[in-house]
């Protein structure tokens, strides 16, 4: 693995992030089967992620964080995923939040700062409302004295249990702009912000992705980091929902798939005499590696770091392409593995039911084919 420097860190100060997962890894897991049994948020990892600075690893060293590119990013939650998919996509979306701010940060340095010192030195868990807001967000922000009055219910918040800051956004009416999103953040301390036990689900049922209900909560206008029309694409909209989010995100259904790959594999090797065997696994190997190539083509269009309709699409393609191979993966391994797959013991089920998450995340399928569609036929993205 390279490991990308960041500027002015000192060669000695270069952590291993992949390491530091294959470390804390098999506590992991002895963990996953339990809080999947239980709907339990993984709130043992998250504490042992958070002492070893895993909240801050994205975060330039030069502001206290842990110096990681985005490449290591990436195969840091990927590396997770084979222990315990739930951790792993949580952490993902802190991830992603924080690499967003950084990519903020170096074009605005004195708008972001602050924040990004903040997370490093108080070990701040940030969560989301990202997949309850799109183009057109949800949730009413109404215009009061000194900022906004926010109403929403939020789905998806994952990490929600032990978040500090709810990153989440709302719709103003703006009289001169018409229909305008905000964005900002919450502290999970005000009164208003009231998590759902809601959580109750398919597959990676230990994210803690509960609802969240935002009633009357005040948000100053210094807290509002962004403003973007409604309904309408914007070049920030291609950043931070876009190119830097889904490899990261991605990275977390790889890494189920190899897992069970590896499951697989392991049980396969106790019937060699099987003559239907290899055929399946290179079934199942052949789907492994379209998803392996898939999400390193997302990573690097993320790294070019040319965000716009272009980029956006090469990312989006990745994401139904990583998702559809991995789930195929997952599927053969199964078939590989024969019965003794059906069996909660294996492990398994659950990462078959794990999987199925790959296809939900926004943009959906459907929503990335009619995308590609119209850009390669030059229509507009807006209609």
């Amino acid at each position: 693995m390279t490991v990308a420097l960041s500027p002015n860190m000192p060669a000695a100060c270069v952590i291993d992030w992949c390491g530091v997962m294959r470390e804390l890894g098999p506590r992991f897991a002895e963990r996953a089967a339990g809080c999947d049994a239980e709907d339990r948020f993984v709130a043992e990892n998250f504490a042992e992620l958070k002492a070893r600075d895993v909240f801050a690893a994205g975060i330039p060293y030069e502001l206290g964080g842990g110096g990681a590119s985005y490449a290591d990013l990436c195969g840091m939650l990927r590396t997770l995923a084979r222990y315990c998919g739930s951790t792993a996509l949580t952490l993902s979306m802190h991830t992603h939040l924080v690499a967003t701010t950084v990519w903020r940060w170096r074009r605005e340095p004195q708008s972001f700062e602050r924040l990004l010192r903040r997370i490093a030195d108080e070990k701040l868990i940030l969560a989301t409302s990202g997949a309850s807001d799109w183009l057109n967000a949800s949730g009413k922000a109404q215009r009061v004295e000194g900022g906004w009055r926010i109403s929403a219910r939020k789905m998806f918040a994952s990490g929600i249990p032990a978040a500090d800051l709810f990153m989440t956004q709302a719709v103003c009416d703006d009289p001169e702009s018409g229909p305008t999103v905000l964005h900002f953040a919450i502290p999970l301390t005000e009164r208003g912000i009231k998590p759902q036990d809601s959580w109750r689900v398919l597959g990676m049922r230990g994210t803690g992705s509960h609802d969240v209900i935002v009633e009357d909560v005040f948000v100053p206008d210094g807290a509002v980091a962004l403003r973007r029309p409604s309904g309408r694409w914007s070049p920030i909209f291609h950043v931070y929902a876009c190119m830097i989010p889904l490899p990261l995100v991605y990275a977390v259904y790889l890494g189920v798939a190899e897992a069970a790959r590896d499951a697989a594999l392991a049980s396969a090797r106790k019937r060699p005499d099987d003559p239907g065997l290899p055929q399946l696994v290179g079934e199942m190997e052949n789907e492994l590696a379209v998803a392996r190539m898939a999400h390193r083509d997302m990573v690097e269009a993320a790294e070019a770091d040319t965000p716009g309709p272009e980029t956006t699409n090469r990312v989006w393609i990745g994401r139904t392409l990583v998702g559809r191979a991995a789930v195929r993966t997952v599927e053969k391994a199964m078939e590989v593995a024969g019965g003794s797959s059906f069996y909660r013991v294996a492990g398994l089920e659950r990462l078959f039911r794990d999987i199925q998450g790959a296809r939900f995340h926004r943009p959906q399928e459907r929503t990335q084919l009619r995308f590609s569609g119209r850009l390669a036929l030059g229509l507009g993205i807006d209609e």
